[in-house]
Formats: C-alpha cells, sequence, structure tokens
C-alpha cells in the first residue's frame, strides 16, 4: 500500500470531529494525548498507541532549563530505545517485532522501574514528577510498539507531516473561511503524500494541473502522487 496522508479541516477541537472521521475504524490509532480521542477507545475497538516523542520532550524540556543527573539519565534511557528503532528501520514488521521483543521490552520494564523509584523522591509539584507521571499514566499505550511491528515508537511522521500547517498558520494566518480550510485541507493531502513517497511537490502540481483538463475522470486515479513521478 502506497504511503499517503490526510487532513480533514474542522473549525475547533471538538473530540466530535476525529469521532465522526474514525466512527468506521478497527485498529491502533497513534497519537498524542489529546483528549479527544478518548472516546474511540472505550469500546475497544480502536487500540491506543501513545507517543514517546511528545513523553521525552517533557524531560528534554525541563532538561534545557534545569539539567540534573535526573535528567539526563532519563534521556539516556529513552534514547537507547531510540537507538534500536534507528537499526530495525526499514525492516519488515515481523523483523521489527521480534527484535523489539529481545530489547526494547526489558529496556521499558527497566525505565518502568527506575521511574517508580523516582516518583517516591520527588515532589509532586516538580517538573520531572508530572513528566514522569505523563508517561505513567499513557504506559500501557507507550508500550503497544513492542507488541505490533507495524506500530512506530513515536508520532513523528504524523507531527513532521503537520509542520507545514503551523508554518503556514504564521505566515497567512487564516483560511478566510470554512471552505477554504475544506480546500488547504485537500492540498495539505496531496502535496504531503507526494513527500511520503519522494516526489517533489511543485513538480508533481505542475505536472498535474498541466494535464488535468483533458484528463478521463475515470483515471483520476493514475495522477495520484504515487503513480507520478515528475523530475525533482
Amino acid at each position: 500500500m502506497p504511503a499517503a496522508v490526510w487532513f480533514a479541516y474542522s473549525p475547533d477541537r471538538k473530540g466530535e470531529h476525529p469521532q465522526r472521521h474514525l466512527a468506521e475504524y478497527r485498529g491502533v490509532l497513534q497519537a498524542d494525548a489529546y483528549g479527544g480521542y478518548d472516546a474511540l477507545y472505550e469500546n475497544g475497538r480502536v487500540t491506543e498507541a501513545a507517543c514517546l516523542a511528545h513523553a521525552r520532550r517533557k524531560i528534554h524540556d525541563e532538561h534545557v532549563r534545569r539539567p540534573t543527573d535526573l535528567t539526563r539519565e532519563a534521556l539516556r534511557r529513552i534514547a537507547a530505545l531510540y537507538a534500536i528503532e534507528a537499526d530495525i528501520r526499514g525492516s519488515p514488521a515481523e523483523v521489527r517485532l521480534a527484535v523489539r521483543k529481545e530489547k526494547s521490552c526489558p529496556l521499558m520494564q527497566s525505565l518502568y522501574d527506575w521511574i517508580q523509584v523516582q516518583m517516591k523522591t520527588l515532589s509532586v509539584h516538580a517538573e520531572m514528577s508530572k513528566a514522569f507521571g505523563y508517561m505513567l499514566k499513557q504506559w500501557d499505550a507507550l508500550n503497544v510498539f513492542c507488541s505490533d511491528g507495524w506500530v512506530e515508537i513515536d508520532n513523528n511522521i504524523c507531527e513532521n507531516a503537520l509542520r507545514c500547517v503551523a508554518v503556514g498558520r504564521r505566515n497567512y494566518l487564516f483560511f478566510g473561511s470554512d471552505n477554504g480550510g475544506g480546500a488547504a485541507a485537500i492540498i495539505y493531502s496531496l502535496l504531503g503524500t507526494c513527500k511520503l513517497n519522494g516526489v517533489e511537490p511543485e513538480s508533481w502540481l505542475r505536472d498535474v494541473l498541466g494535464k488535468i483538463n483533458d484528463w478521463p475522470s475515470n483515471r483520476v486515479h493514475e495522477l495520484l502522487p504515487w503513480n507520478l513521478s515528475p523530475v525533482k
């Protein structure tokens, strides 16, 4: 199956939007701890997979502000998990799962035990206590990658795809209307899919715009990014 990214516009952050988009979905949803997803997990139809990068970021931010032996050790332990992922990146799911069971699962258990010990020494108001508390609350979801070779250790692929929205928001500020937001979501989806398939977005868009007027409507799928590879 070709790689693809899909953007959906909504006028607000209400949980009803992802719940509607994913109403028929069954499988794993890897995301941050946004509460709007919670209803999707309630009946077991959707499995929550958390993002270790989000958990790490809270520790890293505290390390930047006030580096300590505690922050360094926490980051070192997480880095060891990412080193394993770097070694198996691009491998088949069954290979990734086998390596994770052998190497990552013990490290995750060790990290859990270590955090439990540290929590006993920290004030509930300490930033590291909050960072560790976030991890413990998400612990089962953070461990899904250890039991499913298709699941990533984090949600960085989606986070990277969203970067264009954040950059755009700073530059042009507004979509102008809900219709404008919907149109932007379509463009973001197409150009983001180009990037995932190694196709230069502007070249692809120029190529498609030059063909689309006379292109048969029943063959539009042939213009999708994974079917066209314009010169980069």
